[in-house]
């Protein structure tokens, strides 16, 4: 009896073992399908990363590629532009040269036309001696014998006259050759200067065209980091500024936003200072417009003065920060110079503003 009731009382564990080895089992499985599912995915998607490192790869390449040859561009026009700057050089020499030859040649053609009017009178005045002599010997053909030595010496006079007539005469065609032959020089360099001219004319006009392609670049960079915002523009060959933008209302003093955004300006403007060559002599004008609306404080009796202030304002702004003061210039044009014609507040609004204008001195 004793033995029976332990049997009764014993516990069958196996089942139990068998559900938790089975369900250990579904687990591992449903792992195994999780981890080979995650490899999958990981595989695709490490495989979309190298097809796109390899695109940026060769992206690179060609931006480096395109960086080159842009150098090596860059490389030709600097020495096509030392090589015009030598020429331009040679050539305002040379001008200035046939300019003092020309004067030079204009005053030995006055000296002469001073010496052919000199020559004429006294060839006139010898003219009117002889023929007052030949009068003179023709009253006193009647007295010729009473008066023999004194008609020869009359007519030794008249014969010295006649020679010495003679010899002007000789002078006068001289200086006249000389004349000439000063006004075919004079007229040749004229030419050579017409020339010259010309040669000057194309080198300016090749150095507005590559100012003009710097000035596309300095204001394409500032386009990109100032963005593309309403109340900063571009106005044909300007960099226009709001004045809400750089300003409070009344003030000529650079505000926490406007000293932000002519930071930046002057940060790139430096950038492309080292590229532009020396011999363009280039400068950055600042002008100043305010709106029609006159002002009259203590600090600014007129729009012309506070236009003015504020160019200046920018200016010093713009040289504490590295542009080189002989760089710089400002401007002030009150309400003299509108955008718009309105007397609404969106056309005050835009007469009222700051422009930027890389040019040449």
């Amino acid at each position: 009896m004793p033995m029976r009731r332990r049997r009764q009382h014993s516990v069958d564990i196996w089942p139990g073992f068998v559900d938790a080895l089975g369900n250990l089992l579904i687990i591992l499985i449903f792992v195994l399908m999780v981890f080979v599912v995650a490899q999958f995915f990981l595989g695709q998607t490490l495989s979309g990363r190298e097809e796109a490192l390899a695109r940026v790869t060769r992206q690179i390449t060609e931006m480096t590629d395109l960086l080159n040859m842009e150098k090596s561009a860059n490389a030709d026009l600097r020495t096509s532009v030392s090589r015009l700057s030598s020429q331009l050089a040679s050539a305002n020499a040379r001008i200035e040269e046939l300019s003092e030859n020309e004067r030079r040649n204009a005053e030995a053609g006055q000296r002469l036309n001073d010496d052919i009017a000199a020559l004429r009178a006294l060839k006139d005045k010898l003219e009117r001696e002889i023929t007052e002599k030949d009068r003179q010997l023709a009253d006193q053909s009647g007295r010729l014998n009473e008066q023999t030595q004194i008609s020869e010496q009359e007519r030794a006079q008249a014969a010295l006259l006649r020679e010495q007539l003679a010899a002007l005469q000789q002078e006068m065609a001289r200086l006249g050759d000389a004349l000439d032959a000063a006004e075919k020089t004079n007229k040749e360099q004229q030419v050579q200067i017409s020339d010259l001219g010309r040669q000057l004319n194309r080198a300016l006009a090749t150095k507005v065209a590559e100012l003009q392609k710097y000035r596309s670049e300095f204001f394409g960079r500032l386009r990109g980091l100032l963005g593309d915002r309403s109340d900063i523009r571009i106005e044909g060959d300007r960099f226009v500024f709001q004045s809400e933008v750089l300003f409070d209302t009344g003030s000529a003093e650079l505000n926490p936003e406007g000293q932000k955004q002519i930071a930046a300006l002057a940060s790139t403007l430096t950038q492309l200072a080292k590229e532009i060559p020396p011999d363009i002599d280039w400068i950055l004008r600042v002008d100043g417009h305010t709106d029609r609306r006159p002002i009259n404080t203590a600090l600014f009796r007129s729009n012309w003065d506070l236009s003015a202030a504020r160019a200046i304002s920018v200016v010093n702004f713009l040289s504490a920060h590295g542009i080189p003061p002989q760089r710089l210039a400002a401007a002030g044009f009150g309400e003299y110079q509108p955008l718009a014609a309105g007397n609404d507040e969106p056309s005050m609004r835009k007469n009222r503003r700051i422009e930027l204008k890389l040019d040449q001195r």
